[in-house]
């Protein structure tokens, strides 16, 4: 059985937010690199949207790279790609990950489910520990006792 992790903890995946700003650097710098150093019959007006193409694009790889979950006495905040939620302990029912999930789902007392996008299915080691920390700490917060 995994130890209950003390509170606060913030679990976020090392992969993607590594790949998601390396892209983005990369996406951003190689836009206004290439609006230098386009042809001329290419406008300011052109220039402009290219680099603000890659500055929407850096945005986007941004919003994915933030994907975090944090627990703490109150609750746990789930935050993905383009929405935050905050769940009381009681709201969540169980936390699960398949063999090939690329996130794990918490399942609410509600019957619906919201995606932990903050822990990586693709690290899986990572994800396995991610996982049984938060499971530790619903069944440590859950309302009534687990009879096992």
């Amino acid at each position: 059985m995994t130890d209950v992790p003390a509170l606060p903890v913030v679990w976020r995946p090392r992969t993607t937010r590594i790949t998601a700003y390396t892209a983005a650097g990369v996406m951003v710098l190689g836009m206004i690199v290439l609006a230098v150093v386009v042809a001329p019959q290419f406008k300011t007006f052109d220039r402009v949207m290219m680099v603000l193409f890659g500055l929407f694009c850096g945005w986007v790889l941004h919003m994915l790279a933030r994907c975090r979950v944090t627990a703490d006495a109150a609750g746990l905040t789930v935050v993905n790609a383009f929405r935050t939620r905050r769940l009381a302990w009681a709201q969540v029912v169980a936390a699960e990950m398949n063999e090939g999930d690329p996130w794990p789902t918490l399942d609410l007392a509600d019957g619906t489910s919201v995606g932990a996008m903050g822990i990586n299915g693709a690290e899986r080691a990572r994800a396995a520990r991610d996982l049984a920390q938060l499971q530790a700490l619903l069944r440590s917060h859950a309302e009534t006792p687990d009879p096992a």
